[in-house]
């Protein structure tokens, strides 16, 4: 098994006991591995640190985690960085949700003005993890989960060696969801989905193998107004029964702009607030159980799932242990998607071992969604390269570009008040 050094970027996070739990949960994979937690609060860093060797002593594993706030310092010698923060906080997140409804735009953690910044946030800080690896690590892998993956990833392979794969789980839970909406079993499901992260639609998708798309279509005639369904499940079951495709749940955005946009300005809180309400109970919760001999996480207290970023640890699995397993992954496209530059990142099945990550050539995107995806893909492009060293005209440019927005004079205004929130997080190369 592998014996590894991973450097957990993030790694004094509300989500990262969660992530841990699933590490552990895999723990025999990686027996005699140091895990270093890097991050920029020392003391919730070493309540992550306590729980996390704790749980791992209680299982008997050999795995030892530390603790630094030094980046340079943890990243010394990795085999490996994962990469799972947020710049700014959910404070930050809540500018990226709210300022955009003032102007009449979503707001949202990863599309529209929302995920333009979060873009320009995280790159800044990549930019110098990346310097950081590159010079005392240069033979390490990045396996990132920053948000908005698909972007980060596009920055860091145009300006970078280092072997970088984005991950999310989406393409994995969202056919799943579509099956519970529609009333039928879940675990029937088998869906292969392409296009970009959070903007992906099936290609292939079959229910106890059969075709799954009319089996949706059968339950959105008969379900359109049962009272049971959420709103997001009525959403997935109309977009799926139009379009002939399973889609990311974020297309409703898209799709669903005008009564999205009302519910949001008529909340009373953003999600980022609704988060923040709950983080003191986390951190309660992960303290107290940081003082238990055998912690016990439980999921109701806890950030999140109790497999939080576990597609990132599978993958991880799969290249230091030469497991030759597909998964969902953000990589360049080199032909997998036959109407994309080979240059642009995509999520694709991906084929996983001890050589990297390799993208499964998949077809083409389905024409119905296919200009969409084109808009988005060239919209993150243009922010990945205004996220490294662009300006302020070039990053009007590229907001003004995102479906959500498609307005020059709200691209300026929400670019210059979001500019000014962000100013600690961003490039200053943006204000000239």
């Amino acid at each position: 098994m592998a014996r590894i050094k991973v450097a957990y970027i993030g790694g004094g996070s509300t989500r990262a006991p969660g992530c841990i739990a699933g590490w552990l949960r895999q723990g025999e994979n990686f027996r005699g591995s140091e895990i270093v937690l890097i991050d920029l609060d020392a003391h919730r860093l070493g309540v992550v640190r306590e729980l996390a060797q704790k749980m791992s002593d209680a299982r008997a594993l050999d795995i030892r985690f530390t603790a630094t706030t030094d980046r340079l310092a943890g990243l010394q010698d990795c085999d490996a960085v994962l990469s799972s923060f947020r710049p700014g906080g959910f404070e930050a997140r809540h500018l990226d949700e709210s300022i955009p409804l003032k102007h009449g735009v979503i707001g949202q953690e990863t599309q529209g003005p929302g995920g333009f910044f979060m873009a320009l946030r995280s790159i800044q800080a990549v930019k110098g993890i990346i310097a950081d690896i590159e010079r005392v690590a240069p033979k390490a892998r990045l396996f990132n989960y920053t948000n908005p993956v698909n972007i980060v990833a596009e920055a860091v392979t145009h300006h970078s060696d280092i072997p970088t794969v984005s991950l999310c789980e989406g393409p994995l839970i969202f056919p799943p969801d579509i099956a519970v909406a529609a009333g039928l079993d879940p675990s029937l499901v088998e869906a292969t989905s392409i296009g970009l992260n959070h903007g992906s639609w099936s290609v292939r998708q079959t229910y106890d193998g059969k075709d799954f798309v009319p089996l949706v279509e059968e339950a959105w005639r008969e379900r359109r107004d049962d009272p049971a369904l959420t709103l997001q499940q009525r959403r997935l079951l109309h977009m799926t029964a139009a379009m002939q495709s399973l889609p990311s749940q974020y297309f409703k955005y898209y799709y669903f702009t005008d009564e999205i946009l009302h519910e949001m300005q008529s909340a009373p809180t953003t999600r980022a607030q609704d988060i923040m309400a709950k983080v003191p109970d986390y951190w309660r919760h992960y303290e107290e159980q940081a003082r238990s001999d055998n912690p016990r996480l439980d999921e109701r207290l806890s950030r999140g799932s109790l497999d939080e970023l576990e597609i990132a640890i599978d993958v991880m699995d799969a290249v230091f242990n030469d497991r030759g397993e597909v998964w969902p992954v953000n990589v360049p496209n080199n032909g997998a998607i036959a109407d994309f530059p080979d240059d642009l990142v995509v999520e694709v099945p991906g084929f996983v071992d001890r050589t990297g990550v390799r993208p499964i050539a998949s077809g083409a995107m389905p024409r119905q969604v296919a200009g969409l995806v084109h808009m988005l893909a060239e919209y993150q492009a243009a922010t990945a390269r205004v996220g490294w060293d662009g300006n302020r005209r070039q990053a009007i440019q590229a907001l003004a570009s995102n479906p959500l927005v498609m307005s020059l004079k709200k691209a300026e205004a929400i670019f210059d008040e979001m500019a000014h929130a962000h100013r600690d997080y961003i490039s200053p190369t943006l204000f000239s």
